[in-house]
């Protein structure tokens, strides 16, 4: 179903909640940063209005497959609740945030998530990282009367999903990280191209979009193969894409990967004799270290997302010591901000509120790129344009970003990238 547009969108939003007969139940701690005690799903209805005090939920991957992008997603949104309490907090009082773990989709782990932060009242929730997860638990999100804003979804789905308006990402769609993968391809003289993607929203959507692009560009997918990602072996796969002997392998999942890298290497598919691409699903720099150095030298891949600058970086450093990936922090800590000041242009802490007033405070007005410049620049009765660590940041019709960057990459002969800085960086129009 096409999203709403929005005015729509808020309308649909308040005829959803008002159906509501009970509030939404549960207690737990007054304290901002403590993660939700267990509660049960039945003491989490929908809730109809807000209470006055901005409780964010983070529903961000502890354990499962992408758990390497947990660290910075969690020091982002702790560092934006950090800024925005010291600022004086929302509508006057501290934003309250309680923690979460969204597994991944070989669990249900992220569902009872979910439960717990609506027992506990949460007016929007942060997360998930995967685009699989969010699709899982999207509909208990928004049919509560909650915001739902991810920093790290790809999926092209959520562009046409069935949100009720309250669905957000920082993240752009795939079509744009596609395109830009796409277009690499083709720069570095690739005629021919296996693609392995892991089939699910995520894999499958990006895979369309390189295919596409790369058959646009005049070079020829001589194979694809959409595989299980909990498959205990990969060599059927890879086997069906060395027969097809292509110059270049695109190589879309997630931890996966790995098997899948050393199916490669075992089948005589080496980086250093086929060009391997891959994308911010399985560019862990944790996931290759253990494998001989040099394994993934010289391979390439792309990440949503602009530099992270070098004081944001250290400001996430005094939150988590233990930081040495930065991917998708920008984008939580923009999301926090964003809903924040969402709330404050609101005036209320209302997930259907903080939803109508997302797109106004993301464009149009006196730009700002902090939640004090910005929240101050309310008070005076000013118009906002909040411009992110992650970028513009500014809202389409969908949720999406309307523009976005995405970072081209390189693996060193220690089997590790510079997260800190890109090759390159793409900008584009996430319609162009």
């Amino acid at each position: 179903m096409i999203r709403i547009a929005p005015v729509g969108r808020a309308l649909a939003v308040v005829a959803a909640t008002s159906l509501a007969l009970t509030a939404c139940g549960g207690g737990g701690s007054n304290t901002a940063t403590q993660t939700s005690p267990s509660a049960p799903a039945s003491s989490a209805p929908a809730a109809t209005k807000g209470d006055g005090t901005l409780t964010l939920g983070t529903l961000l991957p502890q354990t499962g497959s992408l758990a390497f992008l947990g660290p910075p997603e969690f020091a982002g949104v702790n560092l934006a609740v950090k800024e925005i309490n010291e600022a004086g907090g929302v509508l006057g009082k501290p934003v309250q945030k309680f923690d979460t773990d969204s597994g991944d989709t070989s669990t249900n782990i992220a569902s009872q998530s979910v439960d717990k932060l609506l027992a506990q009242k949460a007016d929007a929730i942060i997360g998930a990282a995967s685009s699989s997860v969010s699709e899982s638990v999207i509909d208990k999100i928004v049919g509560a009367g909650v915001v739902q804003f991810s920093p790290a979804n790809t999926s092209d789905k959520f562009t046409t999903i069935d949100d009720k308006g309250l669905y957000f990402r920082t993240a752009p769609p795939d079509k744009l990280q596609g395109r830009v993968l796409g277009d690499l391809i083709i720069a570095d003289g690739n005629d021919t191209v296996g693609i392995m993607a892991m089939q699910d929203s995520y894999g499958t959507g990006l895979a369309d979009q390189v295919q596409k692009t790369v058959s646009d560009g005049g070079a020829e997918v001589v194979e694809r193969v959409d595989y299980d990602p909990k498959a205990a072996d990969f060599s059927a796969d890879v086997a069906k894409i060395k027969a097809k002997n292509p110059k270049a392998v695109v190589l879309i999942g997630f931890d996966e990967t790995q098997k899948v890298v050393s199916e490669l290497v075992k089948q005589g598919m080496p980086a250093d004799k086929v060009k391997w691409y891959m994308v911010d699903g399985n560019m862990s720099n944790a996931n290759y270290l253990k494998m001989p150095k040099g394994t993934l030298e010289g391979v390439k891949g792309t990440y949503p997302g602009a530099a992270s600058p070098e004081e944001f970086r250290t400001k996430l450093l005094e939150i988590d010591k233990k930081l040495t990936d930065f991917s998708y922090a920008p984008e939580s800590y923009d999301a926090a901000n964003l809903i924040a000041l969402a709330a404050e242009a609101a005036k209320s802490d209302a997930g259907a509120d903080i939803a109508t007033k997302l797109g106004e405070v993301s464009k149009g007005g006196e730009k700002c790129k902090n939640f004090k410049e910005c929240v101050d620049l309310l008070k005076a009765g000013k118009d906002i344009d909040y411009d992110g660590v992650s970028g513009p940041v500014e809202f389409n019709e969908a949720g999406d970003p309307a523009v976005a960057t995405i970072g081209i990459y390189q693996y060193g002969a220690d089997n590790k990238f510079n997260a800190a800085k890109a090759l390159e960086y793409r900008t584009g129009n996430i319609a162009g």
